[in-house]
C-alpha cells in the first residue's frame, strides 16, 4: 500500500528504464506490481543483461534478475515499488537499492502464502552495502 506522500514522489518520477531478459516472467510480473504502484516504465527486452549490469556499476554480488535505472540510481531485482518511492523521495547518497538473489514473497516471486524473509540493500559506488530495510 503506498501512502500519499509516496503517492506523489511516484507521480513525480520520471519514466524509469526497465531492463529484463524477453523469457523471464518474474521480471514481467515485477514489471506489472510497478505499474500498478503508479509507475511509469520503459521496458527493454535484452538477452545481454551481463552488460547492462556492468554498465549501470551494479557489483556483483548484488545482481539479480532485472534492473531499473531512474534519477541517476539503479534499483535491481525484486524490491517492492514502495520502498523505491520512499527511497527516491529521501534521495539518499548512495547509488541504489538490490535485492540479490530472488526471495519467495517478493513483488513478481509471490508463491502462495509462502513469503521469505530477505533485505533490500542500499549500495553505494565502491560496492558497500547497507540495509535499507528487512521484509
Amino acid at each position: 500500500m503506498v501512502d500519499a506522500t509516496l503517492a506523489a514522489t511516484i507521480a513525480e518520477t520520471p519514466t524509469i528504464k526497465v531492463y529484463k531478459s524477453p523469457t523471464c516472467g518474474c521480471c514481467a510480473l515485477w514489471v506489472d506490481h510497478m505499474r500498478e504502484a503508479g509507475f511509469e516504465l520503459d521496458v527493454e527486452d535484452t538477452d545481454d543483461m551481463i552488460d547492462v549490469k556492468v554498465d549501470a556499476g551494479l557489483p556483483l554480488q548484488l545482481q539479480s534478475c532485472h534492473t531499473a535505472l531512474v534519477g541517476g540510481y539503479v534499483f535491481e531485482g525484486h524490491i517492492p515499488a514502495e520502498v523505491i518511492a520512499r527511497f527516491l523521495a529521501e534521495k539518499p547518497s548512495a547509488s541504489g537499492l538490490a535485492v540479490p538473489g530472488m526471495p519467495i514473497g517478493s513483488p513478481g516471486m509471490e508463491f502462495g502464502d509462502r513469503v521469505d524473509p530477505y533485505d533490500v540493500l542500499q549500495f553505494d559506488a565502491a560496492g558497500n552495502t547497507s540495509i535499507y530495510e528487512s521484509r
